[in-house]
């Protein structure tokens, strides 16, 4: 099983990005920031996240875009922001079948979002610092094994919150 923890618009906050790390960063393959920490690349707090730059990154020399690859499935990490994100999902979809990725990991919104289209997943993790259309400064872990995903949504400071736990069977590789 590989385990993708999933962070988003933490606007400036090196507090929260430690908090998290210290929290998660021993039990999981990769650590994302999908854009908008407002930070250097250089800075300690996100060093060992692999980011990518948001609109609001005027610091660090980040990418628009990457790809990881986990347990055979293709991960596209993009702020959402260069897809209109806050209107659609199309064009970001377009892009995931361009680039052949399987799960789409992105910010921009701040609003908390898991979901399958067709045989793509879309996560947004919402924001840790201003989270919107709900009150949690939510982030989320994504487990993978097989055929299956499982998406873990956790509260900062306050743990998982289980009732919004996700599950979703991924297309069978080969």
């Amino acid at each position: 099983m590989s385990k993708v923890l999933i962070v988003s618009d933490s606007h400036g906050s090196t507090e929260m990005l430690e908090g998290i790390e210290r929290q998660h960063g021993e039990d999981v393959d990769l650590m994302i920031h999908c854009g908008d920490s407002e930070l250097s690349e250089k800075d300690p707090a996100i060093v060992n996240f692999r980011s990518v730059k948001g609109n609001c990154d005027f610091y660090g020399n980040y990418p628009d875009e990457e790809i990881h690859v986990l347990n055979g499935r293709k991960i596209l990490v993009t702020h959402g922001h260069l897809y209109s994100v806050k209107s659609t999902l199309v064009n970001l979809y377009y892009k995931a079948k361009e680039m052949q990725a399987d799960i789409v990991c992105f910010g921009h919104s701040h609003i908390l979002g898991a979901e399958m289209v067709d045989d793509v997943i879309f996560i947004n993790p919402g924001s840790v610092r201003l989270p919107r259309g709900r009150d949690e400064k939510t982030y989320t872990i994504l487990e993978l094994e097989n055929d299956q995903a499982s998406l873990r949504i956790f509260d900062y400071g306050n743990g998982e919150l289980s009732d919004l736990r996700q599950e979703f069977s991924l297309h069978k590789k080969g």
